[in-house]
């Protein structure tokens, strides 16, 4: 069955970031996935994913001033020895912690421009090439337009081409089911086609990203094809709760229970 992992950035808020991990545990995760970890220290997030005995499925890489807009900066001109200095200081956090894959995030910037285009595949390789000495993976993550407006990689076709072009082993798809959907539809047979270059998979509800237990999205069906399709990565719960994180893990409990 299905390694969920539980999103901390978005899941849990009802406690304070360092206690999210505890409270992932007791409510049944193994695993867990946030954005970014950099406002504690490396010690502290790992204290607190050791202390619950959690694995660490992923976290992303320094996406640039978050506050101010920014969301990556691989496609970036410019901002290159930042990037570099950016995928210095994760390696730091994935030693801490035992992660075996980070997220890349590419910027706000149009896809068809040249230059933005020629800094994105030479910063994907530069990242995959660091990570490999390491034994992590790189992964990367097509986003929807509607989601955030202007992000480079907007597209599981152009990802799949840039991944296949690094000519790096290490550097894979993270399939976010979500943004698939939204994107392009036809979730079942891309995922089926994708799945030799998937490193990591993502889940919400279609449109309004809560829960996976209804809307547009078959997730019982799609998580029996994640086992018949032999995944064994981890499936992060990047998913906004309803009402409550815990109100909310029904679909999870359920599951889990019938798949022990």
């Amino acid at each position: 069955m299905p390694h969920f992992a539980a999103n901390l950035t978005m899941m849990f808020n009802e406690w304070s970031f360092l206690d999210r991990f505890k409270a992932a545990a007791d409510a049944g995760f193994g695993a867990v996935e946030f954005l970014f970890p950099y406002e504690h220290s490396p010690d502290a997030v790992a204290k607190a994913l050791q202390g619950a005995g959690l694995q660490q499925a992923l976290f992303n890489m320094p996406p640039g001033d978050w506050a101010k807009g920014e969301r990556g900066m691989a496609a970036l001109v410019g901002r290159e020895a930042e990037f570099k200095a950016g995928v210095a200081t994760a390696l730091t956090y994935a030693e801490a912690t035992g992660v075996k894959r980070l997220h890349m995030m590419s910027g706000l910037v149009s896809h068809l421009d040249h230059a933005a285009m020629a800094c994105y595949e030479a910063n994907l390789h530069h990242a995959g090439e660091q990570l490999a000495q390491h034994g992590l993976d790189l992964v990367i993550e097509p986003i929807n337009g509607r989601n955030m407006p202007g992000y480079f990689l907007n597209d599981f076709d152009l990802a799949a081409r840039l991944i296949e072009k690094t000519g790096l082993s290490n550097v894979k798809l993270q399939f976010d089911i979500y943004h698939c959907q939204i994107i392009h539809g036809d979730v079942t047979m891309r995922m089926r086609q994708a799945m030799p270059i998937i490193g990591h998979i993502q889940i919400a509800s279609v449109p309004s990203r809560n829960e996976p237990d209804g809307e547009e999205l078959n997730y019982p069906f799609l998580f029996d094809e994640l086992d018949r399709l032999g995944y064994q990565g981890f499936v992060g719960c990047e998913y906004n709760p309803r009402a409550g994180t815990l109100e909310g893990l029904g679909w999870f409990k359920s599951w889990t229970a019938a798949h022990r």
